[in-house]
């Protein structure tokens, strides 16, 4: 028998956190949890998978392809989620996952989800917005890192 998601670690992830308990419970009808060990690939960079992606144990390295070589350049952490824009936008992965130590993430495939849409408008409007306000957020991230850079090249704004 196949392990089922907890509602607590959805409701725990920066994607669940405006789900009710009856609402969490209707949204892990149309999830998988996943299983890793260490060094197992979740996904790779290009591939056509549009599953999002929710860690709820370990950590996965995110990594993009530089010269021929993965190169890691984020660390994700417990309640954090992966593959919003495959999962929206239906494109290509534009990094890869790999778990470092035991690892569990749940999984969601958009034509599952969008089921939801008959029966459950209100779940699929939190958990829209709940991607939303991932997406701002990391954004607003780049913004600033990219203010920092920018500061940091003319030599404004700081000591450098």
């Amino acid at each position: 028998m196949s392990k089922k998601p907890d509602c607590e670690a959805i409701v725990d992830s920066s994607l669940g956190q405006e789900l009710e308990r009856d609402e969490c419970l209707v949204l892990t009808s149309v999830m998988k949890v996943r299983e890793l060990k260490d060094g197992e690939v979740l996904v790779k960079e290009g591939e056509d998978d549009n599953r999002l992606f929710i860690l709820t144990k370990g950590k996965l390295i995110v990594s993009n392809e530089v010269d021929g070589k993965d190169t890691p350049v984020y660390t994700m952490k417990v309640g954090e989620v992966a593959g919003t824009r495959a999962f929206v936008d239906l494109a290509p992965r534009r990094a890869t996952l790999t778990a470092e130590g035991d690892t569990e993430v749940y999984t969601m495939v958009p034509e599952d989800f969008e089921r939801l849409l008959e029966t459950h408008p209100r779940i699929v409007y939190k958990v829209m917005r709940g991607l939303f306000r991932l997406t701002h957020m990391n954004l607003m991230r780049m913004n600033v890192e990219t203010q920092e850079l920018a500061n940091y090249i003319h030599k404004s704004g700081g000591r450098y």
